[in-house]
Protein backbone atom coordinates (compact mmCIF):
# COMPACT_ATOMS: atom_id res chain seq x y z
CA UNK A 1 0.00 0.00 0.00
CA UNK A 2 1.26 3.76 -0.93
CA UNK A 3 1.83 6.10 1.40
CA UNK A 4 -0.82 8.80 2.04
CA UNK A 5 0.11 11.99 0.91
CA UNK A 6 1.52 14.58 3.37
CA UNK A 7 -0.88 16.90 2.30
CA UNK A 8 -4.44 16.11 0.88
CA UNK A 9 -6.48 18.90 -0.91
CA UNK A 10 -9.98 18.25 -2.49
CA UNK A 11 -12.38 20.72 -3.86
CA UNK A 12 -10.79 23.93 -1.97
CA UNK A 13 -12.54 27.20 -2.34
CA UNK A 14 -11.73 30.90 -0.99
CA UNK A 15 -13.93 33.51 -1.49
CA UNK A 16 -13.10 37.19 -0.05
CA UNK A 17 -15.48 39.61 0.55
CA UNK A 18 -14.20 43.12 -0.63
CA UNK A 19 -16.95 45.50 0.25
CA UNK A 20 -19.94 44.15 -1.88
CA UNK A 21 -18.60 41.91 -4.33
CA UNK A 22 -17.06 38.65 -3.25
CA UNK A 23 -13.61 37.93 -4.84
CA UNK A 24 -12.95 33.78 -5.65
CA UNK A 25 -9.03 33.57 -4.69
CA UNK A 26 -9.45 29.38 -5.38
CA UNK A 27 -11.94 27.96 -7.47
CA UNK A 28 -11.96 24.36 -6.67
CA UNK A 29 -8.12 23.38 -6.11
CA UNK A 30 -7.39 19.46 -5.87
CA UNK A 31 -3.62 18.47 -4.89
CA UNK A 32 -1.39 16.16 -3.18
CA UNK A 33 1.88 16.29 -2.11
CA UNK A 34 3.72 13.26 -1.14
CA UNK A 35 6.29 12.89 1.99
CA UNK A 36 9.54 13.76 1.47
CA UNK A 37 8.44 15.67 -2.17
CA UNK A 38 9.70 19.23 -3.16
CA UNK A 39 6.93 20.69 -4.75
CA UNK A 40 7.23 23.91 -6.64
CA UNK A 41 4.11 26.27 -7.29
CA UNK A 42 4.03 28.70 -9.74
CA UNK A 43 1.38 31.79 -10.55
CA UNK A 44 1.00 35.15 -12.01
CA UNK A 45 0.06 37.78 -9.37
CA UNK A 46 -3.78 36.90 -7.96
CA UNK A 47 -3.26 33.44 -9.12
CA UNK A 48 -4.37 32.05 -5.80
CA UNK A 49 -0.88 30.65 -5.05
CA UNK A 50 -0.47 32.58 -1.31
CA UNK A 51 -4.03 31.60 -0.82
CA UNK A 52 -2.99 28.40 -0.92
CA UNK A 53 -0.15 28.61 0.87
CA UNK A 54 -1.44 30.53 3.89
CA UNK A 55 -4.69 28.03 3.77
CA UNK A 56 -1.95 24.67 4.06
CA UNK A 57 -0.41 26.83 6.68
CA UNK A 58 -3.11 26.88 9.13
CA UNK A 59 -3.41 30.58 8.75
CA UNK A 60 -6.48 31.16 6.58
CA UNK A 61 -9.83 29.09 6.92
CA UNK A 62 -11.54 27.97 3.11
CA UNK A 63 -14.86 28.53 1.92
CA UNK A 64 -14.67 25.27 1.10
CA UNK A 65 -13.33 22.09 0.35
CA UNK A 66 -10.98 19.70 2.52
CA UNK A 67 -7.34 20.10 4.00
CA UNK A 68 -4.93 17.45 5.52
CA UNK A 69 -2.06 18.09 6.74
CA UNK A 70 0.09 15.50 7.79
CA UNK A 71 -3.14 13.11 8.67
CA UNK A 72 -4.75 15.88 10.33
CA UNK A 73 -8.13 17.98 9.05
CA UNK A 74 -7.74 21.91 9.38
CA UNK A 75 -11.50 22.14 9.04
CA UNK A 76 -12.24 20.13 11.81
CA UNK A 77 -9.66 22.10 13.75
CA UNK A 78 -10.12 25.52 15.88
CA UNK A 79 -8.21 28.27 15.52
CA UNK A 80 -6.33 26.98 18.83
CA UNK A 81 -6.09 24.10 17.06
CA UNK A 82 -4.61 25.56 13.86
CA UNK A 83 -2.08 27.31 16.49
CA UNK A 84 -0.98 23.76 17.58
CA UNK A 85 -0.67 22.88 14.39
CA UNK A 86 1.76 25.44 13.48
CA UNK A 87 4.29 24.97 16.18
CA UNK A 88 4.17 21.73 15.72
CA UNK A 89 3.85 20.40 11.97
CA UNK A 90 4.63 23.59 9.52
CA UNK A 91 7.29 26.12 9.58
CA UNK A 92 7.16 29.02 7.12
CA UNK A 93 10.14 30.43 5.38
CA UNK A 94 9.36 34.47 3.66
CA UNK A 95 10.60 36.63 1.43
CA UNK A 96 11.37 38.67 3.91
CA UNK A 97 13.93 37.08 6.61
CA UNK A 98 11.62 38.95 9.99
CA UNK A 99 15.31 38.04 11.97
CA UNK A 100 15.12 39.86 15.48
CA UNK A 101 17.48 42.34 15.01
CA UNK A 102 19.10 42.09 18.58
CA UNK A 103 19.63 38.86 18.45
CA UNK A 104 22.31 37.03 17.21
CA UNK A 105 21.63 34.35 14.31
CA UNK A 106 22.22 31.52 17.04
CA UNK A 107 19.74 33.72 19.61
CA UNK A 108 17.06 33.45 17.01
CA UNK A 109 17.24 30.18 16.18
CA UNK A 110 16.99 29.52 19.99
CA UNK A 111 14.12 31.55 20.40
CA UNK A 112 12.20 29.69 17.83
CA UNK A 113 13.24 25.91 19.71
CA UNK A 114 12.26 27.52 22.76
CA UNK A 115 8.50 28.66 21.26
CA UNK A 116 7.88 25.19 20.11
CA UNK A 117 8.51 23.69 23.37
CA UNK A 118 11.90 21.89 22.44
CA UNK A 119 14.62 21.35 24.89
CA UNK A 120 17.68 23.03 24.72
CA UNK A 121 19.55 19.86 24.04
CA UNK A 122 22.39 18.49 21.61
CA UNK A 123 20.55 17.63 18.30
CA UNK A 124 22.74 15.76 15.72
CA UNK A 125 19.79 16.10 12.91
CA UNK A 126 19.98 20.23 13.78
CA UNK A 127 23.94 19.95 13.82
CA UNK A 128 23.76 18.38 10.69
CA UNK A 129 21.28 20.70 9.31
CA UNK A 130 23.61 23.59 10.17
CA UNK A 131 26.24 22.43 8.42
CA UNK A 132 24.10 21.94 5.50
CA UNK A 133 22.84 25.39 6.30
CA UNK A 134 26.44 26.65 6.01
CA UNK A 135 26.36 28.81 8.76
CA UNK A 136 28.01 27.25 11.66
CA UNK A 137 30.57 29.48 11.91
CA UNK A 138 28.25 32.44 12.00
CA UNK A 139 26.24 31.70 14.62
CA UNK A 140 27.44 34.40 17.08
CA UNK A 141 26.80 37.23 14.58
CA UNK A 142 23.76 40.07 14.49
CA UNK A 143 21.51 40.09 11.48
CA UNK A 144 22.91 43.25 10.25
CA UNK A 145 26.82 41.23 10.06
CA UNK A 146 25.40 38.73 7.87
CA UNK A 147 25.05 39.24 4.12
CA UNK A 148 20.98 38.41 2.97
CA UNK A 149 21.94 35.10 1.65
CA UNK A 150 23.13 33.95 5.37
CA UNK A 151 20.43 35.70 6.86
CA UNK A 152 17.82 33.80 4.75
CA UNK A 153 19.94 30.42 5.72
CA UNK A 154 19.22 31.99 9.51
CA UNK A 155 15.66 32.43 8.96
CA UNK A 156 15.83 28.31 6.97
CA UNK A 157 17.01 27.48 10.66
CA UNK A 158 14.56 29.05 12.60
CA UNK A 159 12.07 27.41 10.73
CA UNK A 160 13.29 23.69 10.97
CA UNK A 161 14.86 23.74 14.66
CA UNK A 162 11.52 21.93 15.56
CA UNK A 163 11.33 19.64 13.09
CA UNK A 164 8.75 20.26 10.68
CA UNK A 165 6.94 18.02 8.55
CA UNK A 166 6.82 20.20 6.40
CA UNK A 167 8.66 23.61 5.15
CA UNK A 168 6.78 26.30 3.55
CA UNK A 169 8.55 28.49 1.43
CA UNK A 170 6.81 31.53 0.14
CA UNK A 171 9.58 33.46 -2.36
CA UNK A 172 12.27 32.74 -0.27
CA UNK A 173 14.63 34.35 -3.01
CA UNK A 174 12.88 37.34 -3.63
CA UNK A 175 14.75 39.36 -1.73
CA UNK A 176 18.59 37.86 -3.04
CA UNK A 177 20.30 38.63 -6.04
CA UNK A 178 21.33 35.72 -8.44
CA UNK A 179 24.33 34.10 -6.23
CA UNK A 180 22.47 34.24 -3.15
CA UNK A 181 19.26 33.00 -4.88
CA UNK A 182 21.12 29.91 -5.80
CA UNK A 183 22.87 29.11 -2.75
CA UNK A 184 19.33 29.37 -0.97
CA UNK A 185 17.44 26.97 -3.59
CA UNK A 186 20.97 24.74 -3.17
CA UNK A 187 20.07 24.62 0.55
CA UNK A 188 17.02 23.63 0.19
CA UNK A 189 17.36 21.01 -1.82
CA UNK A 190 20.06 19.85 0.01
CA UNK A 191 17.22 19.38 3.05
CA UNK A 192 15.03 17.75 0.98
CA UNK A 193 17.48 15.29 -0.67
CA UNK A 194 20.06 14.40 2.47
CA UNK A 195 17.01 15.15 5.26
CA UNK A 196 13.95 14.29 3.58
CA UNK A 197 12.19 17.58 4.44
CA UNK A 198 8.61 17.62 2.82
CA UNK A 199 9.25 21.34 0.60
CA UNK A 200 6.05 23.06 -0.49
CA UNK A 201 7.77 26.58 -2.62
CA UNK A 202 5.72 29.38 -3.96
CA UNK A 203 8.21 31.25 -6.42
CA UNK A 204 7.40 33.47 -9.82
CA UNK A 205 11.19 31.99 -11.09
CA UNK A 206 11.08 29.08 -13.37
CA UNK A 207 14.67 28.96 -12.51
CA UNK A 208 13.90 28.34 -8.67
CA UNK A 209 11.18 26.65 -9.33
CA UNK A 210 13.85 23.93 -11.31
CA UNK A 211 15.34 22.63 -8.07
CA UNK A 212 12.51 21.04 -6.83
CA UNK A 213 10.91 17.45 -7.98
CA UNK A 214 7.86 18.75 -9.13
CA UNK A 215 6.35 22.59 -10.55
CA UNK A 216 2.48 23.06 -10.48
CA UNK A 217 1.43 25.92 -12.39
CA UNK A 218 -1.79 28.28 -10.85
CA UNK A 219 -3.92 30.74 -12.96
CA UNK A 220 -7.11 32.56 -12.15
CA UNK A 221 -7.52 30.47 -9.07
CA UNK A 222 -7.01 26.72 -10.38
CA UNK A 223 -4.30 24.35 -11.18
CA UNK A 224 -3.55 23.81 -14.67
CA UNK A 225 -3.55 20.96 -16.15
CA UNK A 226 0.12 20.04 -17.30
CA UNK A 227 1.18 21.17 -21.01
CA UNK A 228 0.93 17.64 -23.51
CA UNK A 229 4.39 15.69 -23.97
Amino acid sequence: MSEAPIIEIRGLRKIYRVGRVDVEALRGVDLEVGRGEFLSIVGPSGSGKSTLFHIVGGLTPPTEGTVRVDGQDLGAMSDAGRTRMRKSTVSFVFQKFNLLPNLTAAGNIELARFLAGKNHTEDTGFQEALQLLGIAQRLSHKPSELSGGEQQRVAIARAIVKHPAILLADEPTGNLDTANSRAVLEVLRDLNERLGQTILMITHNPEAAAYGHRTVHMQDGRIMPPPPA
